[in-house]
C-alpha cells in the first residue's frame, strides 16, 4: 500500500484498510515524534531517502500520530477487550451467588465439622474418602452439590488482579481519547459515537466489577475469611479442587460399591448353586438313581 494512502487510512480510520496486526507494527516501528519532525524538514529530498525515511517523511504530516494510532488500536481491540473482561466478572459474581446459596453445600460443611474428630480403624482412609463414603450412606441429597456450584470452575481461572488492571486500563484509554477528541480534526461523528458507546460499556462493566467484589467480601465475611489476604482465583481454586477430588471419591466408591455388590452377588450364586449340587448327590447317587431307590422301596413295600 502507497504511504500517502496508509496516511489518509488513519486519518479517516477506515476499519475496512486497518488491522489490528498493522496498527501495532505501525506502532511499534513508528520513529520518535522529534526524528519525524526532523524527517518533514525533508520533503526536498524524499526522492533521495530511503524507504523508511520516505514513510517517515509521509507520516510526519499526521499531527499527533502515535496518540492517533494508539487510539485506533484501542478501537480496534475494544470488542475483544469487553468480551474478555466482562465473563469473569460475571463468573466470579455468579460463583459467590451459588456458594452462598447453595443448602447442600452448606449441609456438607455441616457434616465435616461433626466429622472432625473422627478416626477410622485403620487410619488408612482420609476425611474426604470417609466423607465420601458417610455422605453415600448417610445423606445422599448433599452429593449433588456441585450442581449448585456450576460456576466455581470458571471462577478459579480468573484474576481479580488482572481485571482490576484491565479494567483501569481501559478508563485511562478512553480520559485519553476524550482528549484527543478535541485535538483530532475534523470532527468525525462516528468516532464520537463510539467513544459515547465505549464510554457506556465501561461504567456498566466498572458497576458489576464493584459488584463483584462487594460479594467476594460480603462471601469472606459468611464463611470467615479475610478476601484481602486469599485471593478469588486461590479462593475458589481450592473449593474447584475440593470438589473435584469429592467427584473423584463418590465415582471411585460407587465402582468399589458396585465392584462388591456383584461379588456379593457372584458369592450367593456359587453357594446355592453348591446346595443343589449337594441335594442331587445323596448318598452319592445322582437324582435319577435316587428315584430308582425311592421306586424300589415302594415296590418292596
Amino acid at each position: 500500500m502507497p504511504y500517502e494512502e496508509i496516511k489518509n487510512v488513519i486519518l479517516e480510520i477506515n476499519e475496512k484498510l486497518l488491522s489490528e496486526s498493522m496498527v501495532q507494527n505501525l506502532i511499534k516501528q513508528l520513529p520518535e515524534q522529534e526524528t519525524l519532525n526532523v524527517l518533514g524538514e525533508m520533503k526536498e529530498e524524499y526522492e533521495d531517502l530511503a524507504e523508511a525515511e520516505q514513510f517517515g517523511v509521509v507520516m510526519s504530516t499526521v499531527k499527533r500520530l502515535k496518540p492517533r494510532l494508539t487510539a485506533i488500536l484501542f478501537r480496534l481491540q475494544f470488542e475483544e477487550q469487553l468480551n474478555n473482561i466482562k465473563p469473569d466478572v460475571v463468573s466470579v459474581t455468579a460463583a459467590c451467588e451459588e456458594l452462598r446459596k447453595s443448602s447442600t453445600f452448606s449441609q456438607l460443611l455441616q457434616i465435616i465439622l461433626l466429622l472432625r474428630d473422627t478416626k477410622t480403624a485403620d487410619l488408612k482412609q482420609t476425611l474426604l474418602h470417609f466423607l465420601a463414603d458417610v455422605c453415600q450412606e448417610q445423606y445422599p441429597d448433599v452429593l449433588t452439590f456441585p450442581d449448585e456450584l456450576i460456576h466455581v470452575e470458571k471462577a478459579s481461572r480468573v484474576s481479580a488482579e488482572t481485571l482490576q488492571k484491565n479494567l483501569e486500563q481501559m478508563g485511562c484509554a478512553l480520559k485519553t481519547l476524550d482528549k484527543d477528541l478535541e485535538t483530532f480534526p475534523p470532527p468525525q461523528s462516528d468516532r464520537d459515537i463510539f467513544v459515547a458507546s465505549a464510554r457506556e460499556q465501561h461504567e456498566k462493566l466498572d458497576m458489576m466489577h464493584k459488584n463483584m467484589e462487594k460479594q467476594y467480601s460480603d462471601l469472606g465475611e459468611y464463611f470467615v475469611f479475610d478476601p484481602r489476604k486469599i485471593s478469588v482465583e486461590e479462593f475458589f481454586g481450592d473449593l474447584n479442587n475440593f470438589k473435584n477430588m469429592f467427584q473423584e471419591k463418590m465415582k471411585r466408591a460407587k465402582l468399589a460399591k458396585e465392584k462388591a455388590d456383584r461379588e456379593k452377588e457372584e458369592k450367593q450364586k456359587r453357594s446355592q448353586q453348591l446346595d443343589l449340587n449337594a441335594g442331587q448327590s445323596v448318598c452319592g447317587r445322582g437324582v435319577g438313581q435316587c428315584v430308582c431307590v425311592w421306586m424300589e422301596g415302594c415296590f418292596v413295600n
